[in-house]
Formats: C-alpha cells, structure tokens, sequence
C-alpha cells in the first residue's frame, strides 16, 4: 500500500511539474514570436504596434509576448503594458539596478540579435523573477519577446 501510494505521488509529481514546464514559454518560441513581430512591422509598422500593445491574441501566448523599443529606448509598443508606450524607458531598472533598456539599446547597436538576462514582473505570477529576453535590430527598431526562469 506504501509502495502503490509512494508511486502515486511520484507519478504527480512529475505530471505537476511537465505541466508547470509546458505552461512557460520557452526559448525557441520567443525567438520565433520576435521573428513574426519583426515581420509584421516591416510589413505594417502602425497596425503591428496597435495589435501588440491591444492584447491581440496572435500576440499573447502565456507569459509570452513582444515589446518594441526605438533606438533612443523609448517603448513604441507593449504586449502586456500599454502604459509603458511612447514613455522614454532608456533609464528604467530591474529589481537588481541593472538598466536593461540601455544595455539592448547598446547591443542591438552591436550585435543585432542577442539574449539578454535581467529581472522582470512575470504578468502570470506577478513575481520579480530572472527574465531573458531575445531581441532584434530591425531599421531602427529593436523588437524582443522574453522567457521568464521559473
């Protein structure tokens, strides 16, 4: 009975944790989702920003979601806080002092695509937790969609 109970909650242990792995986006699909919004604003700048910072669904998945940037580090766009959009965020600080914004201002100027680790609010969670976020110069733009590490 001990045997049959211990294997149980071995057995839901591991589906808990698969399903808490599945409900996070990872790495590839912020990479694919920065590709697609890349495209979407080379193809219709103004209707792409409108879709990202409106919540459109095409543009939400779980914690997943673009964020556009000028490259003075003014938001023009954001998935989750349409509060941020047309706000000057080049000086903005995670949780650790680290100012994000000017760090990919300055390697999208150097590098073009990157990853880049910071602390962020997960809109699931609501907690601070470590973030990393893949972005991409495009004309003058850097588009980036982030994973949080859970």
């Amino acid at each position: 009975m001990l045997k049959t109970l211990l294997s149980i909650a071995a057995v839901s242990l591991v589906s808990s944790t698969a399903f808490a792995a599945e409900s996070f986006a990872t790495k590839a699909e912020a990479e694919a989702m920065v590709a697609k919004a890349v495209k979407s604003v080379g193809a219709d700048r103004a209707a792409a920003f409108k879709e990202i910072t409106g919540k459109d669904k095409k543009w939400i998945d779980r914690d997943l979601y673009p964020v556009v940037y000028d490259m003075n580090g003014k938001c023009v766009a954001h998935g989750q806080n349409e509060k941020q959009v047309g706000k000057d965020l080049i000086d903005l600080a995670d949780a650790d002092g680290k100012e994000f914004v000017k760090e990919r201002v300055e390697f999208a100027k150097s590098k073009g695509k990157f990853w880049h680790d910071y602390k962020f609010t997960d809109p699931v969670s609501k907690k601070v937790l470590p973030k990393s976020a893949y972005c991409e110069k495009t004309g003058e733009l850097i588009v980036c969609a982030g994973v949080y590490k859970h």
